[in-house]
């Protein structure tokens, strides 16, 4: 058996999920909200009509315009996923999965944040936890000319730190 390498050697391609499920920027909030929790994932890109890659939506996005729609503002340049992004939502996966928005028509393009994070297929890990640190962000698409070919989240550079360890 050929000891594997230490986890700052790793390359992005071998610890991303090649599975990347993408959401429209059309679809309802509703929509978006039983999509996440029916795939078990706590958000997803967002294309558009012509498969660009336009953004990401969250549970967070969710929850902000489920708790006041009519506060929705475009997301800061700066998104503060930090505070965000580890606080509890206030409201339950099942409530999300049956959110009601008051706002009619509401969709992903306006609740998404506009900004997508992504590094390559050679991106060491250690560079892409720097970017997630650095951007208080969880997830980052991993590309390759242009295209969406997996995902990586913060849970994989964890489940890397245990599997090094022999788990």
């Amino acid at each position: 058996m050929l000891p594997r390498p230490a986890p700052w050697m790793v390359a992005a391609k071998e610890v991303m999920n090649p599975d990347v499920i993408t959401v429209r920027d059309d679809m309802t909030v509703q929509e978006v909200a039983a999509f996440l929790t029916e795939n078990q994932i706590s958000g997803a890109p967002v294309e558009d009509g012509e498969g660009r890659l336009v953004g990401v939506v969250s549970y967070a996005d969710i929850a902000r315009a489920a708790a006041d729609p009519d506060a929705l503002e475009p997301p800061p340049a700066e998104p503060e996923f930090f505070t965000r992004g580890w606080e509890e939502p206030p409201v339950t996966l099942e409530e999300l999965r049956t959110v009601h928005v008051t706002t009619p028509g509401l969709i992903v393009a306006d609740i998404m944040t506009p900004r997508l994070h992504s590094v390559s297929l050679e991106t060491p890990v250690t560079d892409a936890a720097r970017l997630m640190l650095d951007g208080h962000i969880h997830r980052l698409v991993v590309t390759q000319d242009h295209k969406a070919v997996g995902i990586l989240t913060t849970f994989d550079l964890l489940r890397l730190l245990i599997d090094d360890r022999g788990a």
